[in-house]
């Protein structure tokens, strides 16, 4: 065989292989929620599984919310508010949330009480139990089968428990012994927690007035323009 012809035969199998390896580790990325026309979250992963990101292209923000493993909530979700956003995720274990329209992330739990609302008696709800997540007038509200609502406190902190504040004096409900809540352990920062709407009386969170008079009921969402639903192609990619 002529020597130029199998060297130009070893080189196109090289740039063959090379070809492919490159179409092969091109990681699909897919939009699975728009706010609006300008705001949206994008996953980079296959099977619907991997990379969240969230971009708002009128702000020019692109924030990386989480770097792998993030899996689309299945529930209703409708997101009208933009300041403060909350992200749920498959098994609603915990949410990511933003207090600067998006351009920084920080996880978002399940408040710690005695004893919790659910069938099984925890203090979390479980994925298929969960109806709906709404976040609106920026507070986040979740809403289960069985009718009860979890939800973030309102958008901003008692001034008695920044810093210099003069905290928080109260009785306690079981000795009537005097308390304090004090600046230096103020307890979660706004919107990074949830409870249950009639849980709220086992925590000295109560006594904070951003915890104080919260809504009993989602409120009612008018003319959104956003999408009501995740959605996720898990085949993309893979042809």
């Amino acid at each position: 065989m002529n020597t130029n012809i199998a060297l130009i035969g070893v080189l196109l199998s090289a740039v063959l292989a090379t070809g492919c390896q490159a179409k092969k580790n091109k990681i699909p990325t897919q939009v699975i929620y728009r706010f609006d026309d300008h705001r949206y979250l994008e996953l980079k992963g296959y099977y619907c599984q991997g990379a969240l990101w969230y971009v708002d292209n009128q702000q020019g923000i692109r924030s990386e919310i989480m770097d792998k493993f993030y899996r689309a909530f299945a529930g209703k979700f409708q997101h009208p508010s933009e300041r403060y956003m909350a992200i749920p995720d498959w098994d609603v274990d915990g949410f990511a949330v933003s207090k600067d329209y998006g351009r920084t992330w920080k996880i978002a739990t399940y408040a710690s009480v005695a004893y919790g609302v659910e069938p099984d008696g925890t203090t979390s709800p479980k994925r298929e139990n969960v109806v709906s997540f709404t976040v609106v007038n920026d507070q986040g509200f979740l809403l289960t089968k069985q009718g009860h609502l979890y939800l973030s406190s309102k958008p901003f902190d008692d001034p008695r428990v920044l810093p210099g504040g003069s905290g928080i004096d109260y009785t306690n409900p079981y000795d009537g012994s005097p308390e304090h809540i004090s600046p230096q352990s103020p307890g979660p920062k706004w919107g990074l927690d949830y409870v249950e709407r009639s849980s709220i009386g086992q925590l000295t969170s109560q006594y904070h007035t951003n915890y104080q008079g919260l809504p009993t009921k989602v409120p009612e969402v008018k003319n959104y323009t956003g999408w009501d639903h995740m959605q996720c192609d898990p085949d993309l990619g893979l042809e």
